[in-house]
């Protein structure tokens, strides 16, 4: 379905928990990140734990390590490879880093499945530490938006990739996501698109106060197999649509032409038969 753009959130969507806690609670470095929370926007926060792990000795290996065996369901991959076999545009927007992301989904063998990914650059600098800025610099120039954090718009990411769908005749996007975060992209969303967010998580809670909001229908799912059931379902509803429409199109245009039959002026029409009364 080349029409079809779908959007994954990464943290509790793709994974099932977020990559930043899972990578400095099982490095040990929970302590000191408890510490500088209060004081440090998160995204800032993770790059100075990566310093910190890094003057401990953690090397790039360790972090990879660690991120290869995060848990998800099972059922995430196949929806993910699936929908990919369908001709689905897959894209990640995502509050986590591209260091984590790319590390997870290569080693579950899916990266390919993904044209882009929208996400906090994170890159090995030449001391072999890991970088993590933010998406938005919102030192010189901040988004604005009071619905999200100040290193990422998710809507501002939404709104730049309806502009190229519109560019390249695709047509529907499948949003899905669970944080807070998740809320600002699912208001930017339009009639006929689709919003699914996961149930009993902090974006499903301010749709459900705020549903008069969104345009888009609204799906949720608890977790990967019901992700799939219903990404698939809806991947299947839409192409069906789509050929109901294409078909109703071909009919109208070529299958159903009125012929007009020319009758030329020696050519005249049958007279009227007497009637005896």
């Amino acid at each position: 379905m080349a029409g079809i753009v779908v959007v994954f959130d990464f943290d509790k969507t793709i994974i099932d928990l977020d990559s930043d806690n899972w990578v400095v609670d099982e490095l040990g470095a929970t302590q000191l990140f408890d510490q500088l929370l209060p004081s440090m926007p998160w995204n800032s926060l993770m790059d100075r734990m990566m310093k910190e792990l890094h003057s401990q000795g953690k090397t790039i290996g360790d972090i990879e390590e660690v991120l290869n065996r995060v848990p998800l369901h099972p059922r995430i991959v196949p929806a993910i490879k699936s929908a990919h076999a369908l001709g689905c545009d897959l894209r990640v927007v995502s509050d986590a880093n591209l260091f984590f992301i790319e590390t997870i989904l290569n080693h579950l063998g899916i990266r390919d499945c993904f044209t882009e990914i929208n996400t906090n650059p994170g890159y090995v600098d030449e001391e072999g530490r890991l970088r993590i800025v933010p998406y938005h610099d919102f030192h010189s120039s901040p988004h604005g938006c009071n619905l999200c954090p100040p290193n990422m718009c998710k809507g501002l990411i939404i709104e730049r990739i309806q502009a190229s769908m519109n560019k390249e005749g695709k047509k529907k996007i499948i949003y899905l996501g669970d944080g807070s975060g998740d809320f600002c992209p699912s208001l930017k969303l339009k009639e006929g698109d689709y919003m699914m967010p996961r149930k009993d998580f902090p974006v499903w809670d301010l749709i459900c106060k705020n549903r008069m909001l969104l345009r888009a229908e609204i799906h949720e799912w608890t977790d990967g197999e019901e992700l799939e059931r219903v990404l698939l379902q809806l991947i299947n509803d839409i192409s069906i649509e789509e050929k109901h429409t294409t078909n109703s199109t071909q009919l109208l245009s070529g299958d159903c032409k009125f012929q007009t039959i020319p009758i030329s002026t020696h050519e005249a029409l049958p007279l009227a038969l007497p009637v005896r009364y």
